[in-house]
């Protein structure tokens, strides 16, 4: 079957369902339908779906050679890191969910690491509040990254075993070198302060006047062409030992941090067990901490379970909504006190995810009246008293499917190039809890079980998620977000299983989200008046936000496999053949 591919881009923020025939693309071979709502099958070859459209092309090619699922996503994996530099990163982490034809399941975690001279107190002003600007904006808040570590350990165990990774690599090198052109999505996102404060960065990503690239602009790496380079050659030694790791800890303590060349060479990427549901019939399978992602998921997926939700929404959208919200607040309440690093703390994931404590929170939903957060108490028990992050998904023709989210933090991370690596480095270690019950840049609170330590994982909210029916992938789905994550891949599982949506309308509906605290509601601009009407009326405060999650999903289906480049947008792209 000759390749195609399906772009749906953003028009607003929503797109009507529209099936419109377009002329061929430059390639002969690529045909494009353009519509927020608009998707089609696209055959048994594979698919990948990614927020950036080249690196979506080169995860396609290697499938079409031949690749496996793993192959492909590591060659996006490496391509975002030059095509996205906003979240695409390898001087990042995240998290990989792996499902392989032969029914094995498992997670990559390459989750950054605290500095061993990270400390309970390191956030902290000299009056022993949480200060924003040391784990936001300075070089204090970069963590080791984990990405190079953890999708060279992907390729190594569950390549297809056809392609190097210096292979996997050359396009990301090639794309690096040769410049790639500045969209107008990417020349928006560049127009950043973070960028701009630090000279490394502005050279590559500002103009000689100070002005940042602009559309139709160049945007040419080659350091980061060279740092690229020598992984290809050398393996991720390159990256955490060497000439490469000696300039980033230069760079990064230069700025005031305190990583060290043995912060970097003591970093290893983890295989671990992932965390399993399941939910009306499918499995799920996601990421367990130190992300909290897929304990949220299956918990808040197990209390909806115990409500016909689907014809809830046909009869009245407004109530299906409300038990969204109860259930959402709940997860979070839980996600508050109980997780973190599974390194140094216990995490209950076994009580958080079962159906027996799904059901004692249920028994505590009023039907008609909201819960108010200070009424939740985590443990199950109620009583009357970067934001910036990507996620791609993939299915090879073999039965392989990978659910990848990785992240800088904020766009761009801290904004920190390394001088002489290209490299942008990240800001994740404001997802530890400076000091507990204080939130971080998400609102997001965290207790004793997610401070700040030597050699830590902060708790992640990425969820990465593939669900299966029958032991095959149905679903494979995530998004970025920020703390937002978590409910925008419930709200994706639930309109397709729930509301029978497919794939593109299941992606393109608007969402909601609740964390608990605030005490708030946050609704995308599409969410109807009078859904907002009536959870203002149960007792919700709702608050607009504008959308800024990007679920790129994939599902099979009999005719074959369904992509959705989430309309939110606008260069995202779905390639299947």
């Amino acid at each position: 079957m000759r390749p195609y591919i399906i772009a749906l881009r953003r028009f607003g923020f929503f797109a009507l369902a529209a099936t419109l025939a377009l002329p061929l693309l430059a390639r002969g071979d690529e045909r494009a339908a353009v519509g927020g709502n608009h998707t089609a099958p696209i055959g048994q070859g594979g698919m990948v779906v990614a927020q950036e459209a080249l690196a979506a092309r080169v995860g396609a090619d290697i499938l079409q050679k031949g690749g496996n699922a793993i192959d492909a996503a590591v060659a996006v994996g490496f391509a975002l890191a030059v095509t996205f530099p906003r979240a695409g990163n390898i001087g990042g982490g995240g998290f990989m969910v792996i499902h392989l034809a032969d029914g094995t399941d498992t997670t990559i975690d390459y989750r950054e690491t605290a500095p061993a001279g990270i400390h309970a107190k390191s956030f902290l002003d000299e009056t022993g509040n949480a200060d924003p600007g040391k784990s936001r904006d300075s070089a204090l808040a970069i963590g080791v990254p984990g990405t190079v570590a953890g999708l060279a350990l992907a390729e190594q165990k569950y390549g297809s075993g056809k392609f190097t990774l210096a292979e996997l690599i050359a396009p990301a090198i090639a794309l690096a070198r040769d410049g790639v052109t500045i969209t107008e999505d990417a020349a928006a996102a560049l127009v950043n302060r973070r960028l701009a404060r630090w000279p490394a960065s502005a050279k590559i990503f500002q103009k000689s006047d100070g002005v940042a690239l602009g559309r139709g602009d160049r945007l040419m790496q080659a350091e980061l062409a060279d740092s690229l380079q020598a992984i290809a050659r050398d393996g991720p030694r390159a990256f955490y030992q060497g000439p490469i790791a000696e300039k980033i800890a230069a760079a990064v303590s230069s700025a005031g941090g305190v990583m060290t060349v043995d912060d970097l060479r003591n970093y290893q990427a983890m295989e671990r067990a992932p965390v399993r549901g399941s939910y009306r019939g499918y499995d799920v399978i996601s990421m367990a901490p130190p992300s909290s992602g897929g304990v949220g998921l299956i918990e808040m997926l197990n209390i909806l379970e115990g409500y016909d939700l689907g014809a809830i929404a046909q009869s009245d959208e407004a109530k299906a909504m409300h038990l969204l919200v109860e259930a959402m607040k709940r997860a979070y309440a839980d996600r508050t006190l109980f997780l973190g690093d599974p390194e140094r703390v216990q995490n209950p994931v076994a009580l958080l995810t079962s159906k027996a404590y799904a059901a004692g929170w249920r028994a505590g939903i009023d039907p008609i009246h909201a819960t108010a957060a200070a009424d939740i108490r985590a443990g199950g028990t109620v009583q009357p008293e970067g934001r910036n992050t990507t996620h791609f998904s993939v299915i090879d023709r073999f039965g392989n499917a990978v659910a990848n989210t990785y992240t800088l933090n904020f766009n761009f991370g801290v904004g920190l190039v390394a001088e002489g690596t290209g490299i942008l480095l990240n800001n994740e270690l404001d997802d530890f809890a400076a000091k507990p019950y204080v939130p971080n840049a998400f609102g997001l609170l965290g207790a004793e079980a997610n401070e700040p330590g030597p050699g830590k994982r902060p708790l992640s909210s990425m969820t990465p998620a593939i669900l299966l029916k029958d032991g095959k992938p149905f679903l494979i789905t995530g998004s970025p977000g920020g703390s937002r994550i978590i409910t925008t891949v419930l709200q994706i599982i639930v309109n397709v299983i729930d509301r029978g949506m497919d794939m593109a309308a299941a992606v393109a509906a608007p969402r909601i989200h609740d964390q608990w605290m605030p005490d708030q509601v946050y609704a995308e601009p599409d969410v109807p008046e009078a859904v907002i009407a009536a959870l203002q009326a149960v007792g919700d405060k709702v608050v607009a936000q504008p959308p800024f999650t990007s679920a790129n999903s994939i599902m099979i289906t009999p005719q074959g496999f369904v992509g959705a480049a989430d309309p939110r947008s606008r260069d995202a792209l779905a390639v299947g053949f």
